[in-house]
């Protein structure tokens, strides 16, 4: 994890908040890419815990939270000896840059982001600066390491966007110091959508918890969970228009598997709905199983973990205290 090769491959960074629960949907839509894509880019790899006060946190929840964030993300397949991977609250730049991008981020920029518009209505009784400022946050994480791509799924896109057109004000003003930043997108397994609405997205926010697996869940919930899956009244387990409960079994069977939606509607030929959905459940588990066993293990070792982040975080000041410096200079800030 020397700082000479982040230089030479594209660099990709991303994070993930603390939010107790990891998907089925998460995992497969982005923390799976995220262990592919170690070995093409250098990748960075963060638990996003400031992003995450935005909504009132419980102290000692939170804290656990974030360690088993943490462990989660190894237990998937992160490599922390390949990637530098790091807890966001631990790398003082982060929160420094975005205040000085507050400052380079517009009013009326800010107020037409999607997602604040959607939290501040889900979350009415605390509509706080920190939500109307995140996204100038999520910017600084990402320019602090003059990242080339950003995994980025649909509801992230206009985040992005932004972040793209601070760094082209800041660097116009005061000539390059960002790189600007494209999405990389994930053709495969992007989406994963609800087991009981399969019409919206799988989220852990649903209030039906048979709409959504956890990463962690048990064999025999997420079997339960599986079973009641809505599906439609054909009963033929191909892709087609109007079956958006099968179309997303068989994505999810598809990504697993490495099967496509046509080898699965032969190898599910003649069989009914009960069938498809336990092969899917079955196929789900021996996926998680080997994550959940990595999980047990880490986070039974903390001693393990400390270093591991404390590690990170040291990498990721080193590199980002660089891109802090040279901000600060063009602006004016007596540095040194």
């Amino acid at each position: 994890m020397s700082e000479t090769t982040t230089e030479k491959k594209k660099v990709i960074f991303s994070a993930i908040q603390p939010s107790g629960t990891i998907t089925l949907g998460n995992y497969l839509g982005a923390l799976r890419n995220w262990v592919s894509l170690q070995d093409e880019y250098n990748c960075i790899y963060a638990v996003a815990d400031l992003h995450a006060i935005t909504v009132r946190q419980e102290p000692k929840a939170f804290r656990q939270n974030i360690l088993e964030a943490y462990a989660l993300l190894l237990a998937c397949g992160i490599d922390p000896e390949k990637s530098p991977f790091f807890i966001q609250s631990h790398v003082h730049t982060h929160a420094e840059l975005a205040w000085i991008l507050n400052c380079y981020t517009q009013f009326g920029e800010l107020s037409r982001m999607t997602q604040f518009k959607d939290k501040s209505a889900k979350h009415a009784d605390n509509v706080n600066a920190g939500l109307f400022t995140y996204p100038s946050l999520m910017a600084a994480d990402i320019l602090l390491y003059q990242a080339d791509m950003v995994p980025v799924g649909v509801d992230q896109k206009q985040h992005l966007e932004l972040t793209r057109n601070i760094a082209e004000r800041f660097n116009g003003i005061y000539g390059s110091t960002f790189k600007i930043p494209e999405p990389y997108i994930a053709e495969v397994g992007s989406k994963v959508m609800s087991l009981q609405e399969p019409t919206k997205k799988m989220s852990k926010s649903d209030e039906n918890v048979n709409a959504w697996v956890a990463v962690l869940d048990k064999p025999d919930v997420i079997m339960k969970k599986f079973k009641r899956a809505v599906t439609d009244s054909e009963a033929v387990v191909r892709v087609g228009e109007g079956k958006d409960g099968i179309n997303n079994l068989i994505g999810i069977m598809s990504t697993v598997t490495g099967k496509t939606a046509d080898e699965i509607a032969v190898e599910f030929e003649g069989k009914g709905y009960g069938d498809f959905k336990v092969a899917v459940a079955e196929a789900v588990i021996e996926v998680l199983r080997p994550i959940q066993e990595r999980f047990s293990d880490y986070i039974a070792n903390k001693d393990y973990l400390v270093e591991q982040y404390h590690k990170g975080a040291e990498f990721a000041l080193r590199l980002s205290q660089r891109t802090l410096t040279k901000a600060m200079k063009k602006i004016g800030y007596l540095v040194g």
